[in-house]
């Protein structure tokens, strides 16, 4: 047999080999898996996830130079003037000044973190805020925010065991003044917690008359505001509708955005975004193995992620993060007008990329992995498309048919 013939025979037996062996310990299980995925995350039109991951050539960098070998790990603050060398904290710390003047904070009063998710993001703003406001006050705050908001900072307000009151929201799911108002405890400081973009009907608290209730308190000991921004503070910065994220503009002390929602990282990750004044204000834990002073909450973070958003931020950056903004906004007005067309209820916030609507049957909301709500204000059963990147026109059309053809 010639050399040739010979190396490709033995190719084919250890590729016959390995498929027999896959097959066999049940690597097959996960091939099937892959599959679902990709047929479903075409029709993933449910969940805020951008399903158009721009990570390949991450990855082939990644794989070239060996770093799968390689643990990585990030502890200590990658604000300070050394950050650990043998880390990714250099890449965090670009991150972070790369992203701080998209919301308006001054790059030379900015703190943050890469962290792990948008609720990681809120777990640091609600402990730093409570840490902050004790510190200043010495009394324990109460914690506002309203019932349309994002469940986590419900838990996360357990879980630090802080004392916490539901304002209630109108019908399109923003808080109400009024109510905020009303339950105010002035004797205490007070940790209000805006949503930039509710779970489920994509409201957004009206920012500015909140805080205009809360200026009308000049006896509250203390004020801290954070803005859970998950979805929305990705793409708002890349609009014209930027000012709606501006720190400067309404004079929030920290915001958590998401990484893996519009940015498109492939796995949860996010941002943490506060004033210097807030993490100089936190309670000090010194840490002699990394001669650091650790303020955050966690010990250890993933290295990885702050390389993917810096990854991003060359590979796509604010001009390829504008288009991508537009896109879905228009593709948003869209499927709003199409629905209308069809005499298909449905409802949707300014400035917002989620449209709910009429639920429909079970086999459209399986196919289209649909999330569901409820709201007798509109009629009872509800679900919601959350358009992102991969919502296009073409697809929305599909859509449209697929409900018609489903009455």
């Amino acid at each position: 047999m010639k050399p040739i013939s010979r190396l490709l025979f033995l190719s084919a037996l250890l590729l016959a080999s390995y498929n027999a062996w896959a097959q066999s310990s049940g690597f097959a299980k996960l091939d099937a898996w892959v599959q679902i995925w990709k047929t479903g995350h075409r029709t993933y039109f449910g969940y805020p996830v951008n399903q158009q991951s721009q990570m390949r050539d991450f990855y082939e960098w990644y794989l070239s130079t060996g770093m799968e070998s390689v643990n990585l790990n990030n502890a200590g603050d990658p604000m300070t003037d050394s950050p650990w060398t043998m880390s990714s904290q250099a890449f965090e710390r670009d991150v972070i000044e790369y992203f701080a003047p998209l919301y308006d904070f001054d790059k030379d009063n900015v703190w943050g973190i890469v962290t792990h998710s948008g609720t990681d993001g809120n777990n640091h703003g609600i402990y730093f805020g409570a840490n902050y406001l004790k510190n200043k006050t010495q009394k324990d705050p109460v914690v506002y925010v309203s019932d349309e908001a994002h469940y986590s900072n419900l838990r996360l307000t357990d879980l630090q065991n802080l004392d916490v009151r539901l304002i209630k929201s109108d019908r399109m799911g923003r808080m109400i003044p009024d109510e905020l108002e009303k339950s105010l405890d002035t004797s205490r400081p007070a940790l209000i917690i805006y949503a930039m973009g509710s779970t489920f009907k994509g409201a957004i608290d009206d920012i500015p008359t909140l805080n205009a209730v809360l200026a009308d308190h000049p006896e509250l000991p203390g004020i801290y505001r954070h803005v859970d921004a998950a979805l929305f503070g990705g793409y708002l910065p890349f609009t014209r509708y930027r000012d709606m994220v501006s720190q400067r503009e309404l004079d929030y002390e920290s915001i958590a955005i998401s990484g893996h929602k519009f940015f498109g990282i492939d796995s949860p990750s996010g941002l943490f975004l506060c004033a210097r004044d807030v993490y100089d204000n936190q309670t000090d834990f010194n840490v002699t193995y990394l001669n650091f002073n650790m303020k955050m909450i966690n010990c250890s973070r993933d290295a990885v992620q702050p390389l993917k958003f810096w990854w991003l931020i060359q590979k796509v950056g604010t001009e390829g993060w504008t288009r991508q903004a537009e896109q879905m906004l228009a593709c948003t007005d869209y499927l709003k007008q199409r629905l209308d067309e069809i005499g298909w209820p449905a409802w949707r916030n300014e400035f917002s990329n989620t449209v709910f609507f009429r639920r429909p049957s079970k086999r459209v909301i399986s196919e289209y992995t649909l999330a569901l709500g409820h709201d007798e204000n509109f009629g009872g059963d509800l679900a919601h498309v959350v358009v992102m990147q991969h919502v296009t026109k073409d697809k929305i059309d599909t859509f449209i048919n697929t409900l018609l053809n489903d009455q």
